[in-house]
């Protein structure tokens, strides 16, 4: 008889614990299954590090600069748009001081389409050209002692694409608008936060002059919209930076005449027939008002040889030498950063170098008189978005250089008054080196503060011509928002 076989309690027991362990296995199996069909069906507002790392880059040395860079510089692209046809270039600069508590300021610069080069080489940034021992052939970079990174980490970007280092990969990409712009700009930001983690908790702050003065408080709502929503990562979104900065263009070009009668550029005469002929309406004139066409004739006599840019500097528009020109900065710009060991210490790829380097794209900039070929202006004014912004827990300094007949002070002046916030302290003069730097106005509502301050002797770009008075502007607003 055959003999069947003997099982123990304790083999019983090896049995099940062994069964119980594969079913479980095969339940988490089946788990980890479903979560990865529901995170491919579910879209996620969370932005995902770069697994890209050879998109950016720490930088150790620069052509022109002698030794080893004193600072930390980072240049990277990143892209944007819905399949990342956008590649965005970037230069990081991290704060001379306290990097881990200092503020983080995204610098945008204008035109559109000027190089954000621009302000890391001859504004707001560590460094600067040395004119006085070297040329436009052979550029020599030295430390700028008035470099906004005293006090705080600076992102200069390229944007939009075609600007700078940025490109496409998409000719239909190269195609955008103010609206646009502040949306990549927005995108930029997340994705860069989230590869440089260590930077979410600083005071954030969106920097801009010029024509980029448009789209910061279009960036910082784009923002404050994320963070009401939920969208990763968190911005500790403190406020916006603006200098000369274009916000309602037909008041900007309306205000210009006003402007110039006040410096003495037009007589008591000329500028109350042209008041009065005009209705104050300088930019949309009716073509059959000929009394208006010609006093503006008249004005455009008086005005046609000065500098917009800064009143009392020379015209250096012109075949025949100039003394008293300052050096021409695109000019050592445009040598320096084409040059092919330049490009390689900076890292830039392949599809950036194939077009040359200009300071400014003229198919993107915005004038007056004719329309840019890839640049649509779709924003009029963003006075609206101020409005907004002003019901948020935020802050904003908007500075003018008072002899810049671009955007002069009265406009922006025009669209301050128009946001109705109370007058906090009164106009009165601030100071550098016991002399006065300009003067200021502070407004609140709530928790919103606005401090508006001139430079006096300031030009369009204000960080430019008077660097001290302007990094000591910055200081003493970070500090407090009076000057």
């Amino acid at each position: 008889m055959k003999q069947e076989p003997h099982y123990d309690r304790q083999t019983c027991n090896v049995f099940n614990k062994f069964t119980s362990l594969v079913l479980l296995a095969v339940f988490l199996l089946l788990v980890v299954v479903l979560l990865g069909v529901f995170l491919l069906v579910v879209p996620s507002t969370e932005v995902v590090p770069s697994e890209d790392m050879e998109s950016r880059f720490l930088v150790k040395t620069l052509p022109g600069f002698l030794g080893d860079l004193p600072i930390t510089l980072e240049t990277g692209y990143i892209g944007v748009g819905e399949s990342e046809e956008v590649q965005l270039f970037y230069y990081f600069i991290e704060s001379e001081g306290n990097p881990e508590k200092d503020p983080l300021m995204l610098m945008l610069s204008g035109g559109p389409g000027c190089s954000g080069l621009a302000k890391v080489l001859a504004e707001t940034g560590p460094f600067t050209f040395n004119y006085a021992s070297s040329s436009s052939k052979k550029p020599i970079l030295e430390i700028n002692p008035y470099s906004w990174t005293k006090v705080g980490s600076i992102i200069s970007l390229d944007q939009p694409a075609g600007t700078g280092f940025s490109y496409a990969e998409t000719s239909n990409a190269y195609t955008t608008n103010d609206t646009l712009s502040a949306i990549q700009v927005y995108q930029f930001l997340r994705k860069w936060l989230v590869d440089h983690p260590n930077f979410l908790k600083n005071p954030l702050y969106v920097c801009g002059d010029s024509y980029a003065g448009l789209v910061v408080p279009m960036i910082v709502q784009e923002i404050y919209n994320g963070n009401e929503v939920g969208e990763g990562p968190h911005m500790n979104i403190n406020g916006y930076v603006i200098g000369n900065a274009v916000t309602d263009t037909n008041d900007e070009y309306n205000s210009r005449i006003p402007f110039a009668h006040r410096l003495a550029l037009l007589s008591d005469e000329i500028y109350v027939s042209a008041k009065e002929n005009c209705f104050g309406e300088y930019l949309n004139v009716d073509p059959n008002n000929s009394l208006c066409i010609n006093d503006l004739q008249v004005v455009d006599k008086c005005l046609e040889r000065i500098k917009m840019e800064h009143v009392l500097e020379p015209n250096c528009d012109t075949s025949i030498a100039v003394k008293g020109c300052p050096d021409n900065k695109s000019k050592y710009l445009s040598a320096w950063a084409n040059r092919r060991d330049v490009q390689k210490a900076l890292h830039i790829r392949e599809e950036s170098k194939d077009a040359k380097w200009v300071p400014c794209n003229e198919s993107l900039k915005f004038y007056y008189d004719k329309e840019p070929i890839s640049y649509t202006h779709n924003v009029l004014s963003n006075v609206a978005y101020h409005q907004h912004l002003a019901s948020k827990n935020c802050r904003a300094l908007v500075y003018s250089g008072d002899h810049d007949m671009v955007v002069p002070y009265l406009s922006t002046l025009n669209w301050i008054k128009s946001l109705n916030l109370l007058v906090v302290n009164a106009w009165r003069p601030w100071f550098v080196d016991q002399q006065v730097a300009g003067y200021n106005r502070k407004y609140s509502y709530h928790d919103y503060n606005l401090t508006f301050a001139t430079v006096k002797g300031g030009a369009h770009t204000v960080p430019d011509n008077k660097p001290k008075e302007s990094l000591s502007m910055l200081m003493k607003w970070l500090v407090d928002d009076a000057l």
